[in-house]
């Protein structure tokens, strides 16, 4: 579908991408992957043609249809949250506008019989047939499901863009995006300001979703769940391996392993050769065959072995001071800003040693709560108390407004730092990978991982008993998350985590706060043993609704007739079933057939005809239409 061929990219007189070829084939769900810096958003701007390479190409068939979200997004101000929804069906418009002008030129023709009228009415039914593919029966239910999915409540709707942060402007780009309906999404990112519920609605989109993706993101479980192909970018080349990020993991090293024996094979027989020709080179007699192992030496591929980042952070907290069995109690609080309650009657109790979660769509009083904790927020009712002899550590989302960006690195530490740490703050920020003139660095040229980094050296200057973390994973690699879970896991004090990445949490907490709909709710147990009880839950209350919506229809409902109702929905549901088993042995096939042309035309590229492409575009249509279908059977 995509085909991205010897990209190279230099700058400055630096290689980004050396020769990156892929091919990005319909249907693929592809993570892509590497170090900071390895050219990852360059490469999807590449594919966007935001940016241009140095050299090769990327190839793009006519008709085929690109949604990009990048990290930053910039979305139109003067237009409620619905109507900038509502920009994503422009192509629907102009698929109405064809309907209206094929009508009305059909009822003005009275040529009933000849060849232009059949074809008209042919452009007709594949116009409409377009146009219901794409959704334009049920464009306002659609994008009510997208925003609702992503987090928006229907009061929503109707409040201007500009009422809205960053984050949820980002998310109304990407609902926008996944409305269009594109051939192929890339998205930087997308989960950097999505909560839990959020990121599974678009873990399940994404699932289903017909056309192929391309992902750049730090969360774990997120790839696990989306993708089925990694390409790493690692030394300026791509490699792909056909797996999702965990498996790729065990197959790089494995990889990096053969290529390290391989190399040092190759290097015994260099060094051997060498030896042969400054042994041997002013001797006549073994002219020819030095001359013969000089010319071998040059055409030998030199074996590189790929570049693996050792820089990493090396955290370890202060031992935990002894504090009082009750760290924190908050009874019966609330909290409003300008007359919006946003949670009341919150209840929570933090033991020490406790390790807790804060878990809730954005907006529901997490880091308000976490900040009625530290006390950099009253609450209007309530008590909010920390127990004997309790020290917090805080690390605050909003970084940004905490650290003054004309200080340095060294300056950040040196101002809050006190007694005898004093003279171990540089071998602190070297822990935190802060070496040399690093420290000398201005906060705000820092980028949001060196930020990040920052911040929680901060929490290195004293030993702290209770740690309070809002979001401490934003803006991280997976390698620095790691590295700060098995941190927190030998940390001896109690621990409150406020974070939406279910791999980080799993195994790092043993009791969630749910705060959901002004309350605030304590479930015992890991974020997987919730995430589940949730979905039970949730199915329970639409159950619920469905029984009181059913009973305000019908006052007086009869056994006989629910039973019949009953018997009726279960032939329905089995008759989607075998039709949706149908239209999965059809994909299946077709995909096949796909799979096939290619392996075929990348052998005999000869083949590469008119006809050829002709029967490929017809095969690859009759793919969309039953992928359209199968979606359709799937969500009835």
């Amino acid at each position: 579908m995509v085909s991205i061929s010897n990209l190279v990219v230099a700058f400055n007189g630096i290689t980004l991408f050396d020769d990156v070829t892929f091919m990005v084939n319909p249907r693929d769900r592809i993570g892509l992957v590497g170090k900071n810096g390895a050219g990852k958003s360059t490469l999807l701007k590449i594919v966007c043609g935001l940016q241009a390479p140095t050299s090769g190409q990327v190839a793009i068939p006519e008709g085929v249809t690109l949604g990009y979200l990048p990290q930053i997004v910039k979305v139109a101000d003067g237009r409620t949250v619905m109507d900038e929804a509502f920009t994503a069906f422009a192509h629907l418009q102009v698929l109405e506008k064809k309907l209206e002008d094929i009508t009305r030129e059909l009822g003005e023709r009275t040529d009933y019989e000849s060849e232009s009228y059949m074809k008209l009415i042919e452009k007709l039914n594949e116009v409409h047939d377009k146009y219901h593919m794409l959704g334009g029966d049920n464009r306002e239910g659609e994008a009510e499901k997208a925003l609702m999915g992503l987090g928006f409540k229907r009061s929503d709707f109707a409040r201007q863009t500009t009422e809205f942060s960053g984050g949820w402007r980002m998310r109304i780009e990407l609902a926008k995006i996944l409305l269009r309906r594109p051939d192929l999404i890339l998205l930087d990112e997308p989960t950097n300001h999505l909560d839990i519920e959020s990121i599974q609605w678009l873990e399940e989109y994404l699932k289903t979703y017909s056309g192929a993706l391309i992902l750049i993101s730090h969360d774990r479980a997120f790839l696990d769940a989306v993708t089925n192909r990694t390409v790493e970018l690692v030394m300026g080349r791509a490699h792909d391996y056909r797996v999702a990020y965990s498996k790729y993991v065990v197959l790089r090293k494995e990889r990096r392993e053969q290529q390290v024996a391989a190399y040092a094979n190759q290097q015994k027989a260099i060094e051997k050769t060498e030896e042969f020709i400054e042994r041997f080179r002013y001797k006549a007699a073994k002219a020819n065959q030095v001359q013969s192992r000089i010319k071998m030496l040059e055409k030998v591929d030199r074996i590189e072995i790929d570049d693996e980042e050792t820089a990493a952070m090396h955290i370890k907290f202060p031992p935990a001071p002894r504090s009082g069995q009750v760290v924190y109690t908050a009874r019966n609080v609330k909290k409003q800003f300008d007359g919006k309650v946003i949670f009341s009657g919150a209840d929570v109790t933090i033991e020490r040693g406790d390790r807790v979660a804060f878990i809730g769509r954005n907006g529901e009083g997490k880091t308000t709560m976490s900040r009625i904790l530290v006390g950099s927020l009253p609450c209007e009712e309530g008590e909010s108390k920390l127990g004997h002899n309790v020290n917090v550590g805080y690390f605050a989302q909003n970084q940004d407004d905490l650290m003054d960006g004309e200080f340095t690195v060294f300056d950040t530490l040196d101002r809050v730092a006190a007694g005898e740490i004093r003279t171990k703050l540089r071998d602190i920020l070297g822990a935190f990978l802060f070496k040399g003139e690093d420290v000398d660095k201005k906060v705000k040229v820092l980028s949001g991982g060196e930020r990040s980094r920052l911040a929680m050296a901060r929490l290195m200057l004293e030993p702290y008993n209770l740690l309070v973390l809002d979001e401490p994973t934003n803006h991280m690699d997976m390698r620095s998350k790691d590295i700060l879970k098995n941190a927190l896991l030998k940390y001896d004090g109690a621990l409150i985590v406020v974070s939406h990445d279910r791999e980080f949490l799993d195994g790092l907490v043993g009791k969630i706060y749910e705060f959901r709909d002004g309350r605030v709710k304590e479930h015992l147990g890991g974020i997987w043993e919730f995430m589940q009880r949730r979905k039970l839950e949730t199915l329970k209350e639409m159950e619920a609704a469905a029984v009181v919506e059913k009973a305000a229809q019908v006052k007086e409902p009869v056994k006989e007739a629910q039973y019949q109702e009953k018997r009726t929905q279960d032939k329905i549901s089995r008759k989607l079933r075998r039709q949706l088993e149908e239209v999965e042995a059809q994909v299946e096939t077709l995909d096949a057939e796909i799979s096939e042309m290619d392996a075929l035309l990348a052998e005999k590229p000869e083949l590469a005809t008119a006809g050829f492409f002709a029967k490929y575009d017809a095969v690859k249509k009759r793919q969309q239409e039953a992928m359209w279908q199968w979606e359709k059977l799937q969500t009835k």
